[in-house]
């Protein structure tokens, strides 16, 4: 019996705290039966070295890259929380991409089965990454806000994949294939395909999805953020403390960066 993940609708909408633990009950979460799942031989071929699409801005100069920032306007923070209270001390570790030391944090609440999360991350993120958070200027911080229970298990076994590289990678990848396994019919085999990618054993895959501790952590993140800081949909940004709601464009969050240095 594969796990049976209730299919997420494809629209992202804020959720209540009562409605997403209820979702979180459900029985074929992790319930696992004994037969093995099937991969793909093509899934078993790729070399899971995924890479986000790049925007068409990277090939362009940085005369007009310049230009582009200064037609940029900053946009407005919907609010500010204290900094301190963001980055104390979570139910499960932060993950810092970028140099520990940056000036500007980014901290960003995600679903692994958002749409707007996966086009940030595709269209975005990139740019960001190369601008910013690869020249030591700012770093990201990931955040767990699951919608549902297959956003639940993707970010449980991203977890479990190994070192912060390792999860990093898994994250990456599970937004890259998002409509291959949010949407579909046989959610546990598409995570299981992934999860085999990143070196994980069908038994260790059982186990991780299994695991009701991390399942606990995964939750009281999401239940620390929507209490402590007002989250209540997906993607939300906090930079440097400022609340920014939606999936910002690159030139969007780079004209915020700027505005922090």
């Amino acid at each position: 019996m594969q796990v049976q993940f209730a299919k997420p609708r494809a629209a992202r909408r804020p959720m209540r705290r009562s409605a997403l633990a209820a979702s979180f009950a459900l029985a074929g979460l992790v319930a696992i039966g004994a037969s093995p799942l099937a991969i793909s031989s093509a899934a078993a071929a790729d070399d899971g070295k995924a890479e986000r699409p790049m925007l068409l801005a990277q090939a362009s100069s940085s005369d007009s890259t310049e230009a582009a920032k200064s037609d940029v306007k900053v946009p407005e923070a919907e609010g500010k929380v204290d900094v301190e209270k963001l980055m104390a001390e979570q139910a499960l570790p932060d993950i810092v991409i970028g140099e520990a030391d940056a000036p500007v944090t980014i901290v960003e609440y995600a679903s692994m089965t958002c749409s707007h999360c996966r086009e940030f991350h595709e269209s975005s993120y990139p740019q960001i990454k190369k601008d910013y958070i690869d020249t030591g200027k700012a770093k990201l911080i990931i955040r767990e806000f699951p919608f549902d229970p297959r956003a639940l298990a993707a970010f449980m076994l991203a977890r479990c994949a190994g070192d912060d590289a390792k999860r990093t990678a898994m994250v990456d990848v599970l937004f890259d294939q998002q409509p291959q396994w949010a949407f579909s019919n046989q959610a546990s085999a598409e995570l299981l395909k992934i999860s085999r990618l990143a070196g994980m054993t069908e038994d260790q895959f059982k186990a991780c999805l299994n695991d009701k501790e991390l399942q606990k952590k995964v939750v009281a993140v999401q239940q620390a953020g929507e209490k402590d800081f007002g989250v209540n949909a997906t993607p939300t940004f906090f930079v440097n403390g400022d609340k920014y709601a939606g999936a910002l464009g690159a030139a969007q969050m780079g004209a915020v960066i700027d505005s922090h240095m």
